[in-house]
């Protein structure tokens, strides 16, 4: 893939193996890892079989996360991008979801919002996505949050390994 998105404050750009040691500071943080099954990873061999995975969908599903990276200072505080999913979730399969993570140093400061809010015009307006989804740890409340200021609604909840989360969607206004 050739696509780099940029908004005001960042750049969301492909995921590269280069890219381990900063992904890997950001999973093995209990904090981040706390609404995520809270099993942070404990190996850096993680992050690269998940830079492949994503590298991955980036070949089969011409999408998949990126990176986010300041403009400012060039740093990779974490990721976002949609997700084509071809495994079950909450009863759904074959749907794209919208979905970041960043390193606890750039939570509450709108980074996880904008980079969403690139990745939901890119969605509907390049790939003429009918419908965005996603789910949120019920107890997340940043994250619910977050899905709820760029509008997607909540319209129900599930169980995934005895965990719940808020199930969310919102369909293509341009469709």
């Amino acid at each position: 893939m050739n696509l780099i998105l940029e908004t005001k404050r960042l750049i969301l750009r492909e995921m590269q193996p280069s890219d381990a040691n900063a992904l890997f500071e950001m999973d093995c943080n209990p904090n981040v890892h706390r609404y995520l099954w809270k099993k942070p990873l404990t190996s850096i061999d993680d992050v690269h079989q998940y830079i492949e995975k994503v590298r991955n969908q980036y070949l089969e599903n011409n999408i998949g996360r990126f990176v986010v990276v300041l403009k400012e200072t060039k740093e990779l505080i974490g990721w976002a991008g949609l997700k084509y999913n071809t495994e079950m979730v909450n009863n759904k399969i074959h749907f794209y979801d919208i979905g970041y993570r960043l390193n606890e140093n750039f939570w509450g400061k709108g980074y996880a919002s904008e980079a969403s809010f690139a990745w939901l015009d890119y969605g509907f307006n390049a790939m003429n996505i009918k419908i965005m989804e996603a789910a949120a740890h019920t107890e997340n409340i940043a994250s619910n949050r977050i899905l709820q200021k760029i509008g997607l609604k909540m319209t129900g909840s599930y169980m995934e390994d005895g965990i719940s989360w808020n199930w969310y969607e919102l369909k293509n206004p341009k469709l």
